[in-house]
């Protein structure tokens, strides 16, 4: 091992290290320290510890999330905050650093202590908090509920073939796990490396299907610091191959364009990405707003929205020179796009900073040669009486634009204080959307199940809002609007952020971290899966 010479307390905190190493890390970095090329850093020689004490403290109590250069080599994968107190941090890092010819040196519980409170948990009780998983929500009558999986990773979407045998998780930085539904094993089986299109800089992965052919989409948003202006860079990968276990692999560019990178915190970018009933892939493209302002920093670009963001896109998946047909504007950011029994097409977007509520809109596509129509964003919020502007900078609305109304909530949940609304209450950002058919219990067929995300702000009353599960049943008028009964379903939930369809009354829940809640103030650390399922007898 050339352990360097040290002394009795320094080989007594050796010891230990070895032991609290084998229980919580050679999964990734391997007995050796050498790793795994390309996915997991060597720490055996590990210039990367060498020159980033601090660094390695960090990464241990608070997780590491960036890319790092070790030994000439690359690394994007993402770790995770090891559940360890201070003095057992100290001993494994004393026992990595004077492990596989590395510097050598001690730590202290003080200096890692010191070290933590500068990280997202501040303290070691901070961090047992956010790092455990809650009791499950007790399921409605007529469904069950349980835990699938804990993950590896923040994960942002899944994916199948709808056969119940293996699953797909996308990670928000470009990996992707399959998840088998009979071990509830994980085999990781894309890294952020198998991109070569993007130059190994840092990207973001929002939405991912698999087609008829087996074959994962992947949608992503690089920022890139290009000049005059940032650029945001935008587009589609599709893998065009499998592996020995039948899994996809060898991402491929598909679709690629660029705009002007957002305001501030709030470029959207594109997230989600579906084939509808017609055969056509339709993607969500977000504001690069929050709510049309044009922003003062020259090199972001002061132009408010442009023609491709805030919109729903559709493509023909077979075309070789793909280009973006826009189909609905005026959506601020919906996350996720859903379809009716009768296939009406459907998104839920989270609304601005102002307390508007969030949307979920009904989207006609136009007709050939016609404009789409427009969903107000960001001249009309909800159902703001006309007039009305949530901002000083607020545009005015284009002169003979005629807006879409939103879906009109009439509860009993997901209300602005306890009044209908279009269409819930602000801040609790819809997420993942699907349409419950045969096999599910009268009571919930015919109708989206849909996730809320959870608050990111507070209203003046400072209640949180989302984390849970509804149940959504759409009512077209005569007059054309839309209306729905609202319930809920599970709560509170993990921030659950997508939702995927297996097969006949079953639905697993991708949730993205651990609390139930935002004011607790606890930090996140990943989630997990769960399947929710009509119960026996129950259809």
């Amino acid at each position: 091992m050339g352990l360097a010479q040290s002394g009795v307390d320094s080989a007594a905190a050796i010891a230990r290290g070895r032991v609290l190493f084998a229980a919580n890390c050679v999964l990734c970095h391997q007995v050796t320290g050498r790793g795994t090329p390309g996915v997991y850093p060597p720490l055996a020689g590990s210039d990367w510890l060498a020159a980033n004490r601090r660094g390695a403290v960090e990464a241990v109590v608070g997780g590491l999330n960036r890319e790092i250069v070790v030994l000439g080599r690359p690394y994007h994968g993402q770790m995770p905050a090891q559940i360890l107190n201070d003095a057992q941090v100290a001993d494994v890092l004393t026992f990595v650093f004077n492990s596989w010819n590395n510097s050598g040196g001690s730590f202290s519980a003080a200096e890692v202590a010191e070290v933590r409170s500068t990280t997202q948990f501040k303290t070691f009780e901070a961090l047992k908090v956010a790092a455990g998983y809650r009791p499950l929500p007790k399921a409605p009558e007529g469904l069950v509920v349980t835990e699938v999986a804990r993950l590896p990773d923040f994960a942002t979407r899944l994916a199948s073939d709808g056969q119940g045998q293996k699953l797909y998780v996308l990670g928000q930085n470009g990996a992707v796990w399959r998840l088998d539904l009979g071990t509830h094993q994980f085999r990781q089986i894309l890294w952020p490396s198998n991109y070569p299109a993007l130059h190994g800089a840092e990207f973001q992965t929002l939405g991912m299907t698999l087609d008829a052919q087996k074959r994962l989409w992947i949608t992503f948003n690089q920022r890139v610091e290009s000049r005059p202006l940032v650029t945001n860079e935008v587009g589609i990968f599709r893998t065009r191959s499998l592996d020995k276990q039948g899994d996809p692999t060898e991402p491929e560019l598909w679709f690629r364009t660029s705009y002007p990178f957002g305001i501030g915190p709030y470029n959207h970018g594109i997230s989600d990405i579906k084939f509808g009933p017609d055969g056509n892939l339709y993607v969500s493209s977000g504001s690069r707003t929050d709510g049309g302002e044009t922003g003062n920093v020259p090199n972001l670009g002061r132009m408010g929205e442009v023609a491709i963001t805030a919109a729903v896109w559709r493509f023909d998946p077979k075309a070789t020179a793909p280009a973006i047909e826009v189909v609905a504007r005026g959506i601020r950011n919906a996350y996720s796009l859903g379809w009716d029994g009768a296939g009406h097409l459907f998104t839920v977007s989270n609304g601005p900073d102002a307390h508007a509520g969030e949307e979920m809109d009904r989207v006609t596509p136009p007709a050939p040669g016609a404009e789409p129509e427009h969903h107000g964003f960001p001249y009309q919020f909800g159902n703001t009486p006309a007039g009305k502007k949530w901002y000083p900078y607020t545009p005015d609305a284009p002169a003979g634009v005629t807006f879409v109304m939103p879906v009109l909530n009439q509860g009993p949940a997901g209300l602005l204080d306890g009044q209908p609304t279009t269409t819930f209450s602000p801040h609790s950002s819809p997420a993942g959307l699907v349409w419950l058919g045969d096999g599910w219990p009268a009571a919930y067929r015919g109708g989206f199940l849909m996730g809320r995300f959870g608050n990111l702000i507070t209203t003046g009353s400072g209640e949180d809002s989302g984390f849970d599960l509804l149940h959504i049943v759409p009512e077209h008028h005569a007059d054309g609007s839309w209306t729905a009964r609202t319930t809920t379903v599970l709560a509170p939930l993990g921030r659950p952020i997508d939702i995927h369809l297996v097969g006949r009354g079953r639905a697993f829940v991708l949730e993205y971290t651990r609390p139930t809640d935002f004011k607790g103030g606890q930090g996140w650390l990943p989630g997990r899966i769960l399947e929710l399922k009509a119960a026996p007898g129950a259809h």
